[in-house]
């Protein structure tokens, strides 16, 4: 704004500006913002690092089942200089293990095709060509360790082949290794659509999405939760359609997400996240001398201690409870405030009052925050800062793909790479 448009404006639109710009900047505290982006403390008010003093120092366990036991033994007595026979027996007095990767290099097999002449009428007999002479000559635990490191540790394509040559000495192209994590992502795409299926039976769905660069273009990476499947989708759109898309005509009793509006009215019950709320108080508490969002906060610091012990309480005394808390948000949402911070607080939590404690009405159902969803979809923003997205459609959906099935795994005790083994193989 110049000059001349300032003086056009009002005194009253004056103090507006001048209050807007002395306004805090927003942090991951008081909004969605990553914690990167947060402004870092000097050094001279930074916490130290290390250990917190009467913190209880751990060392590393003993290895269950060593490959190998060395026992080291005395030869010679120090006080008589007797020499210690082998076979004296020995008490243990100290175990300490030794760990060591063993040589690293790309096993081969050479499969050679024979043809024979048959001794009895003179024919020429050829064997049968084997799988190896078919496809790719890459066996599943490459495939595994290269979809591994590029969906779970952001590993380029270039740094991807320089790992394989410096490492195993293994000449791999660029080309040859995306056209190994083609092949890979099939069979997941398979998983997939059956762990969608299962996921339109779910009594309760949460959802989220975080921005994603496909082909250079503005995407989206969307999370689908319930107690038993992960389903992580990409998609250029952010519209209900996305979701209308993964769960068919399923509508499961409860839906869990944030604010919104893409994400909501899929369920037959909907509970809104109560820690994006959380976040706009803080905001407000910050931004705002006005009583509203503190008021707002003890409310909210009420539901979270209620949420925290909820299968504890019995069914009438959750009715009770959740009477008493409705009662008291509509009395603060009666307050008409004359910061602009905190009346668009109150109308957020006017909007979304119906939808606040659903939680309550399924104890043990679903939660009163959507921070699942949130921790299932923090390794693809990681990704995203690593990588900057993604040059083809093929490997965001094939990305999502891998994620959907060991995700889904991982809720039953499977580690990615394992499972990622499983699969290929």
């Amino acid at each position: 704004m110049d000059r001349d448009a300032l003086k056009k404006l009002s005194k009253d639109e004056l103090v507006e500006l001048v209050l807007r710009l002395q306004r805090p900047a927003k942090t991951s505290r008081t909004s969605s913002k990553p914690p990167s982006t947060d402004k870092k403390e000097r050094r001279a008010q930074a916490k130290p690092g290390g250990a917190k003093p009467g913190h209880k120092g751990q060392s590393r366990k003993l290895h269950e089942n060593p490959d190998e036991t060395v026992c080291h033994r005395p030869d010679e007595c120090p006080h008589c200089h007797g020499q210690l026979d082998a076979s004296l027996s020995g008490d243990v007095i100290g175990e300490y293990d030794e760990i060591e990767l063993p040589r690293l290099k790309p096993f081969v097999r050479r499969h050679q095709r024979l043809a024979v002449v048959c001794p009895h009428c003179g024919a020429r007999v050829e064997a049968q060509a084997p799988k190896a002479a078919k496809g790719s000559p890459f066996g599943p635990r490459l495939h595994s360790l290269a979809l591994y490191l590029k969906t779970f540790h952001s590993v380029s394509f270039a740094r991807l082949e320089g790992l394989f040559g410096d490492v195993f000495g293994l000449k791999l192209s660029q080309g040859a290794l995306a056209n190994m994590l083609r092949r890979g992502h099939k069979p997941f795409h398979e998983d997939k659509r059956k762990i969608i299926k299962r996921l339109r039976t779910a009594p309760m769905v949460a959802s989220d999405e975080t921005g994603i660069r496909i082909e250079g273009l503005n995407g989206y990476h969307w999370v689908f939760l319930s107690e038993r499947e992960v389903v992580h989708e990409a998609q250029l759109s952010r519209a209900a359609q996305v979701v209308r898309d993964v769960m068919g005509d399923h509508r499961p009793d409860i839906w869990l997400s944030d604010g919104y509006s893409a994400q909501k009215n899929h369920g037959r019950h909907h509970q809104t996240c109560l820690a994006h709320l959380a976040r706009d108080v803080a905001y407000g508490l910050e931004a705002s001398a006005d009583d509203t969002p503190f008021a707002l906060k003890l409310w909210l610091d009420k539901v979270f201690i209620l949420a925290r012990a909820i299968e504890t309480y019995a069914a009438s005394t959750l009715k009770t409870k959740k009477r008493q808390l409705e009662n008291a948000l509509a009395d603060i949402l009666l307050s008409r405030p004359d910061c602009e911070v905190a009346e668009a607080l109150r109308a957020k939590f006017a909007r979304a009052s119906p939808q606040l404690l659903t939680f309550m009405d399924h104890p043990g159902q679903v939660e009163a925050t959507n921070n699942a969803c949130e921790r299932a979809l923090r390794p693809a923003v990681i990704q995203r800062k690593n990588t900057n997205g993604f040059r083809s459609m093929w490997a965001a959906t094939g990305d999502c793909a891998v994620r959907t099935v060991t995700d889904t795994a991982r809720l039953t005790g499977h580690k990615p790479f394992q499972t990622i083994l499983k699969t290929l193989a």
